[in-house]
């Protein structure tokens, strides 16, 4: 049986056997539902309106929740049967708390029971994805950023940097923006998701976008109850966030020169490989535009060296800044659990949760 990898992500989890030249075989929302014990659901019951978040920003928040979901991804999604658990390597997402660690490693040992465990960061994920072994990844996910440094397969912990920003902020965003221009119109969460997948894209630069104002051109969208609505300058306030993060009402500096500053803490041996190895990644890096403007961005910044965009090999499936970490995981997997890297459940009952520092990060 091949090792199962599982990238579980804010807003989507990923995760499928090791395969590294596809994509996950399962890729589902995170959030859940809370259901009755019993299982029932009246016409009256509330219990469909109560939701659950297993992962808030990155982090593992609700270990019941996350159970639930883990049970229902291993062995209903991916067919594993019980009492005969396989091997599973998780993706780690940046500043990971040491308690989240171990209490991941001690849920897949005493709960599950599978076989081999082992973890690995999702910078380093990403850049084994296309390749590489040193780079620097730029992660905009659904509820943070992470720029991190990796060096050799290893993540330069002190110079990088977690941004508590990220998609869902830009939902948000997006919700005020279609507010203002539709007082009238009440759109759910779900719906300003919807809209922010189908047309936020963004501006050539900031001169291209302080021109766009109301002569850009729109775009309708029916709503679930057939209200149609017009989208205009919204579209590219969504994606200038990220540039500028004033938008967002934060007095911080924008993506590139998060980057760049991030960078220029390493030891300057390092800055070249490392700029000319940036690897975009997470949902949000494929927004209409976003890679152009990164680029253009990049190339007005002050620095000597300037970042340069890894491509994916044209072997790999695409959209893969999507989910570049669990790709990385899967190729990680082939090499830890057959040369007997991972932890071992005799390396769990002799050693504890704690196991996992020494063996994985």
């Amino acid at each position: 049986m091949e090792a199962a990898v599982v990238d579980p992500g804010s807003k989507l989890l990923k995760a499928g056997p090791a395969i590294p030249d596809q994509a996950p075989s399962m890729i589902i929302p995170t959030h859940m539902k809370r259901m009755p014990e019993d299982g029932s659901v009246t016409e009256n019951s509330q219990f469909e309106d109560v939701t659950v978040d297993p992962v808030v920003r990155g982090f593992i928040k609700d270990w019941d929740a996350m159970e639930d979901l883990l049970h229902h991804v291993l062995y209903t999604g991916l067919g594993w049967e019980i009492g005969n658990e396989g091997q599973i390597l998780f993706t780690d997402p940046l500043s990971t708390p040491k308690a989240i660690r171990e209490q991941l490693v001690q849920l897949m040992f005493e709960t599950f029971n599978i076989s081999g465990f082992y973890a690995s960061e999702q910078a380093v994920l990403s850049l084994y994805a296309v390749g590489r072994i040193s780079g620097c990844t730029v992660d905009i996910g659904h509820g943070k950023i992470d720029i991190a440094p990796v060096i050799e397969g290893a993540v330069h912990h002190i110079a990088s940097r977690r941004l508590e920003i990220g998609g869902i902020d830009l939902t948000r965003l997006l919700a005020q923006e279609l507010g203002k221009s539709h007082p009238m119109v009440n759109i759910s969460t779900a719906d300003v998701e919807k809209i922010k997948e189908l047309y936020t894209c963004c501006a050539e630069d900031e001169l291209a976008y302080s021109k766009i104002g109301d002569s850009c051109q729109l775009e309708t969208h029916t709503l679930p109850d057939g209200q149609v609505i017009t989208i205009g300058k919204e579209r590219y306030t969504v994606g200038e966030a990220l540039f500028r993060p004033q938008i967002l009402g934060l007095d911080m500096q924008g993506i590139v020169e998060q980057l760049v500053q991030t960078i220029s803490t390493v030891s300057s041996d390092n800055h070249r490989q490392l700029l000319e190895n940036t690897v975009l990644c997470g949902g949000t890096s494929s927004m209409t535009g976003f890679e152009e403007r990164f680029q253009k961005e990049a190339s007005l910044c002050s620095s000597a060296v300037r970042p340069a965009l890894v491509k994916a090999p044209e072997y790999m499936p695409e959209n893969l800044s999507l989910y570049s970490a669990w790709i990385g995981g899967a190729i990680l997997a082939k090499v830890v659990f057959p040369q007997n890297q991972h932890i071992t459940k005799a390396d769990y009952d002799e050693n504890g949760p704690s196991i996992v520092h020494r063996k994985c990060f």
